[in-house]
């Protein structure tokens, strides 16, 4: 096995293979040793013997993690498939027993309730099994590349070569208010816009800092929204709940408030034409294929979104 001019001995162990990959897949020695069941200097040393037997260095050492050289892209390349297959083996071996691993899904946990979990009661009910975490796209990332997730819905594209991506669905944001907030500011709306309109309206948001909302001012608008936050809730259906409810007027994902918006609990206070979109991905930690119930989810979300 040849390496960018150098060479991988033939007698190189398996198991410091598998170390390797796992390192370049989670991006440092820490991250790569619950994966392996090792300690992490167990995992540098035999990094460190890896190195010794191809005379390369495959990482360079950082602060916080490593970056893999170029060498390393060019071995990761040629031992990936032959290892993933190895422990799809394993993975199969499991299911003919009849013990299906649980496949590790993450997300916002309004896009899991409303559109993931319901496209894929099917598979539970075929005997797949899952276990959903959700929050915030950076941290579920991270806790990706050191193995905890499978699949992860994630609001940006991941940086690096590392984690497969492709996106899932785009999702555009409304302006929004209770029927009675929309009839009080009804002849302002008319009169002088959106944006003076609500001036006076509580502000319900997910974050302290606005962030749905001043990208829609931003990208719709072309201007800087200065209104403080009068509620905030780090659930989107919670803000959809207290702006159905009267508290005030917020920027929601279409997806989320179609049915309120539908039955008219929920006014839309502008309707631009171009709404500011977001793409959501479906990212795959490298190796999840081993379980083949992992293809079965993103194949199967990857289908329902087509309705989304």
């Amino acid at each position: 096995m040849v390496i960018g001019g150098g060479r991988t001995p033939p007698h190189a162990d398996l198991n410091l293979l598998r170390t390797f990959l796992a390192v370049y897949r989670s991006g440092s020695f820490t991250a790569a040793a619950p994966l392996l069941g090792l300690s992490q200097p167990t995992v540098t040393a035999q990094i460190r013997t890896l190195e010794q037997q191809t005379g390369r260095e495959l990482f360079t050492r950082l602060p916080r993690g490593v970056e893999p050289t170029h060498l390393a892209h060019d071995l990761a390349g040629q031992i990936a498939g032959p290892l993933d297959a190895l422990a799809s083996l394993g993975g199969r071996s499991t299911v003919l027993t009849g013990r299906t691993t649980p496949v590790h899904l993450a997300g916002p946990a309004e896009f899991l309730c409303t559109r993931a979990l319901p496209a894929l009661a099917p598979l539970v009910a075929e005997g797949v099994r899952l276990r959903i975490t959700m929050g915030l796209t950076d941290p579920l990332l991270e806790a990706l590349r050191a193995g905890h997730h499978d699949l992860v819905l994630a609001t940006r594209r991941p940086g690096g070569r590392a984690l497969t991506s492709l996106p899932l669905a785009d999702e555009d944001y409304v302006l929004v208010a209770s029927p009675d907030w929309a009839r009080r500011i009804g002849e302002r709306l008319a009169a002088d816009g959106p944006c003076a309109a609500v001036r006076d309206v509580p502000l319900i948001t997910y974050a302290e800092d606005l962030p749905i909302a001043r990208r829609y001012w931003r990208n719709v608008f072309g201007k800087r929204l200065t209104a403080q936050a009068a509620v905030t809730v780090p659930d989107l259906r919670g803000a959809m709940s207290a702006v159905a409810a009267g508290a005030g007027y917020s920027v929601l994902p279409r997806y989320l408030c179609r049915d309120e918006l539908t039955s008219g609990g929920l006014v839309l206070l502008h309707e631009p034409e171009e709404p500011p979109l977001n793409t959501l991905f479906l990212v795959q930690r490298p190796g999840a294929d081993a379980n083949p119930d992992v293809a079965r989810v993103r194949e199967r979300l990857q289908l329902a979104a087509r309705a989304w």
